[in-house]
């Protein structure tokens, strides 16, 4: 009998011995559950919600109104018919001849297959078409998409509307602080000094107005909010709204320009949180930090 309990004994340790090791492999081998990159805008207590291929294109389209001297409601539009046309996405397929953001169809007049496959191209061709609409501001949303784009679903961007509206809002500088990110970590074989041009470029495409930015530190690029009030010209009551437009702006396009945080007056975005929270200094300039390994100096 002792002998029998004895070989059930070791039975059992060994089985538990082998699960044991084979749950440490695994915990070893397995990677760990990669975050869900998603960004949203928070207004009235509704989020909005985008993935970052939608957000970075989302960025551009949004902030054009302020660059192109617009109401933000013309933001609101373009968001909504970009949703309705392509769920915000530069697709190379669409139909008939559609392509792009907007859909647009080069056998309509709106340019060649390249150039409505250009995000800047197709995104300022909606606009110069939705201001060319007579009182498109005090138009219902969706009549004034349906004026631009001459659909045969002309009632479907109105259930866009609300989602255009805050993030429109965010993009603009009339919502603070309400566009968030959650993103996993800047990979540690990113150039911090690659995405440091990287960024600027991308400043200079979506913002092409933006008047001054600095590189310093290794791996940050101040924006002057200043300066780019008066390149808008706008007034300088106006440049906290443009701050803030900025500071959003960069939180959409974080996850395709490996920026790692984004601080604004005392209220820093960054990926640890993905949430803004406020700080004790106040720059009155937009601070964007990229992540990555530094190998090299920035150029000035």
């Amino acid at each position: 009998m002792r002998k029998t309990v004895l070989v059930v004994s070791i039975i059992v340790l060994t089985a538990l011995f082998a699960v044991g090791a084979v749950i440490f492999v695994l915990d070893r081998t397995v990677p760990a559950p990669t975050v869900a990159q998603r960004c949203r805008a928070t207004v009235d207590g509704t989020a909005w919600s985008l993935d970052v291929e939608q957000s970075s294109n989302a960025a551009l389209i949004g902030i054009q109104p302020l660059v192109r001297s617009m109401p933000a409601r013309a933001g609101t539009i373009g968001l909504a018919t970009a949703y309705q046309e392509s769920k915000i996405r530069n697709i190379d397929y669409g139909d008939r001849d559609s392509l792009g953001l907007f859909q647009q169809r080069p056998s309509q007049g709106w340019g060649t297959p390249e150039q409505v496959m250009d995000p800047v191209y197709s995104t300022n061709a909606f606009y110069d078409g939705l201001a060319k609409i007579d009182d498109y501001v005090s138009m219902p949303v969706t009549d004034a998409a349906q004026a631009v784009q001459r659909s045969a679903f002309p009632l479907a961007y109105a259930r866009h509307e609300p989602m255009g509206r805050a993030w429109a809002s965010a993009l603009n500088g009339y919502s603070e602080a309400v566009l968030t990110c959650r993103l996993g970590d800047v990979p540690a074989d990113v150039d911090a000094t690659a995405a440091l041009r990287n960024l600027d470029a991308r400043i200079s495409r979506d913002i092409p107005v933006t008047a001054e930015t600095t590189a310093k530190a290794g791996r940050q690029l101040t924006v002057s909010v200043r300066a780019t009030t008066k390149a808008l010209d706008l007034r300088a009551a106006e440049r906290t709204r443009v701050g803030w437009a900025i500071a959003q702006w960069a939180v959409a396009v974080a996850a395709v320009t490996d920026i790692d945080a984004v601080q604004y007056r005392n209220w820093m975005w960054t990926r640890n949180t993905g949430d803004w929270h406020e700080v004790s200094n106040s720059p009155t300039d937009v601070v964007l930090s990229v992540g990555g390994s530094l190998t090299a100096t920035p150029e000035p």
